[in-house]
């Protein structure tokens, strides 16, 4: 417990009447109008009140009548990253500064350290020893407000935690001095805020920044689990600061500000290596960054941890280990394709098989497979690529997109020749991607000798397990659920909590479409028959649609019956 005398009444006077800065009568005074007052004020607060002495005497004279050493505060007293010890409202309630901290020994200042409750209360809630010193109500707030501005006020050294970065270090090469840009650009305020978004952004599981300026504003945006919320409104004044510290990490031409540039960032954080995409882009109020987040730890997963249903699950696997062929990945851009054929590529990983890959970019680089970027400038594109991969003597081929006709009748025919192939289109649905291949102009009897599966998906939202609950949705929705699943759900959201930013989700999950084409659609795909009638063959062969798959995780209490809405066609072909 902290030592700490208890108050006698006449201990101050006696010190203010030693020091002659107030006399009896004066005290009488001010005894009497606090006993009028019911005790509510302390008698240093209405000695001040009646003008007989300053604030200042009394913390001084307040200090000698505990034993404690008395200090005028000002903020370059006290230390930043120490003020966050305590709780803010906390702090502000009880008119608390906390100075520094020597091992587990925090010191405090206090206008009034007679509260032993209070000081146990410190002590319980910063794990430390406290010691205490002397200071004006007046000196502690204003120092407080340096430290802990108005939510809308930005101070770089408040949100800077030296600890939380220590982690986190910038793998970059040397760079020739160019001139002051570069010069306030690694100013530490300026390096420090981009160092932070950056491990915040991973830290809170972003899949990209967004820094934006406007005329007058200049916003930082996260993207979370699909959707960009706003973390942080730098000054207006930092933004070319900012994008010229950005440009350099990722080695960009900090100068040339009127066309676009690409770059990339490697940075460790808690010793694992992460790769960031830079894109830069020149607009009407200055140029925006986006920072792509490849965390490897998040995209290289395995198969089972992706959403698929038992049944989905064990036949794509199966499929995947076919010794030839052609499986494709769909779904529009941001749906998690990449990542499935990266847990893809991981269950096939194995030393007797040479798997390669071509990407644009490699977003995730895999042990023990032969990885390869396309360059489109110098003339290596996909197509280029695959030629060449197809001497390179591999089992299994990775194409990171099918844009082109060249590409998709190169990557057919390796797969007609012993080669097992994966790749992503974008298609609406599974059967989809037949068309979308005659449509580049491979000929329907290669599909149909090539196709193995399929795998339509999309990403929706996990609820937050924090602050789930049963909710009853509107009664045409109940209906329609009722009427597509056959019997009735129970229903659950998120309310919304600090966990997951007050959204109701934390996380996302797949749903999925496995198209996997019998004798009998094989033949419909030569025949050249439409997608539509593929559509209702892969359904009556038992084809889970990606509707349905959804609605078995709204039951399961994994997402919401709006997120299902939200990306999937429903059986009449309307959306929500």
């Amino acid at each position: 417990m902290p030592e700490v005398a208890s108050q006698n009444k006449l201990q101050l006077g006696q010190v203010l009447l030693d020091r002659g800065l107030v006399t009896k009568d004066q005290i009488e005074a001010a005894l009497k109008r606090q006993e009028a007052d019911g005790h509510q004020k302390l008698l240093g607060e209405l000695l001040v009140e009646l003008g007989y002495c300053t604030e200042n005497q009394v913390a001084s004279a307040l200090a000698q009548a505990y034993g404690l050493p008395y200090a005028q505060i000002t903020p370059k007293i006290c230390d930043p990253a120490v003020v966050e010890t305590l709780p803010r409202d906390f702090l502000e309630e009880h008119v608390v500064l906390p100075l520094f901290k020597v091992h587990d020994c925090l010191t405090i200042a206090l206008s009034e350290p007679s509260n032993v409750f209070l000081l146990e209360e410190i002590e319980r809630l910063s794990n430390c020893r406290v010691q205490v010193v002397c200071a004006t109500a007046k000196d502690i707030k204003a120092t407080l407000q340096t430290y802990l501005p108005a939510a809308n006020v930005f101070v770089i050294d408040d949100i800077i935690d030296e600890t939380d970065l220590e982690d986190f270090a910038l793998i970059e090469n040397i760079i020739e001095d160019i001139g002051n840009l570069e010069e306030v650009a690694g100013q530490s305020p300026v390096v420090k805020l981009v160092n932070y978004l950056m491990y915040n952004a991973v830290r809170e599981n972003a899949s990209d920044v967004h820094i934006e300026p406007d005329d007058k504003k200049l916003r930082v945006r996260y993207r979370v689990d699909g959707r960009l919320y706003e973390k942080m409104s730098p000054p207006h004044q930092m933004h070319s600061a900012i994008v010229s510290r950005v440009k350099i990490m990722a080695e960009l031409d900090i100068a040339q500000r009127r066309l676009p540039q690409d770059g990339g960032i490697h940075v460790l954080m808690e010793g694992r290596p992460i790769d960031l995409r830079v894109s830069v882009m020149p607009g009407n109020h200055g140029e925006k960054v986006v920072i792509r987040i490849l965390d490897v730890k998040k995209i290289l997963t395995n198969l089972e941890s992706l959403g698929f249903s038992y049944d989905n699950l064990q036949l794509f696997k199966e499929k995947i280990q076919c010794p030839n062929g052609i499986v494709l990945a769909t779904g529009p851009t941001g749906s998690g394709k990449n990542t499935t054929l990266y847990a893809a590529l991981n269950e096939l990983n194995a030393e007797d098989v040479n798997i390669c890959t071509v990407e644009d970019p490699v977003e995730c680089n895999i042990a023990a497979i032969n990885q390869f970027q396309v360059n489109e400038v110098a003339g290596f594109g996909f197509s280029n690529a695959l030629r060449s991969l197809l001497r390179q003597d591999p089992d299994i081929i990775m194409v990171g997109e099918i844009r082109d006709k060249d590409t998709a009748n190169i990557a057919v025919q390796a797969a007609l020749t012993g080669h097992l192939v994966l790749s992503t289109l974008h298609t609406n649905d599974a059967p989809g991607a037949v068309t979308r291949l005659l449509d580049l102009n491979v000929p329907p009897y290669l599909v149909g000798a090539s196709l193995i599966a399929v795998l339509a998906q999309r990403l929706v939202r996990k609820i937050c397990p924090s602050c789930k609950e049963n909710y009853e949705p509107a009664a045409g929705i109940k209906k329609t659920v009722q009427k597509w699943t056959g019997q009735p759900l129970k229903f659950y959201r998120g309310m919304g909590c600090k966990q997951c930013r007050n959204t109701g989700y934390l996380g996302r999950i797949a749903i999925h479409e496995l198209f996997v084409p019998d004798e009998n659609i094989l033949d419909m795909i030569t025949q050249g028959v439409t997608v539509k009638a593929l559509r209702a063959a892969a359904l009556k062969n038992g084809m889970v649609p990606l509707y349905i798959d959804g609605l078995e995780k709204v039951k399961a209490g994994i997402t919401t019956i709006d997120e299902i809405l939200r990306v999937a066609n429903m059986p009449d072909g309307s959306t929500q």
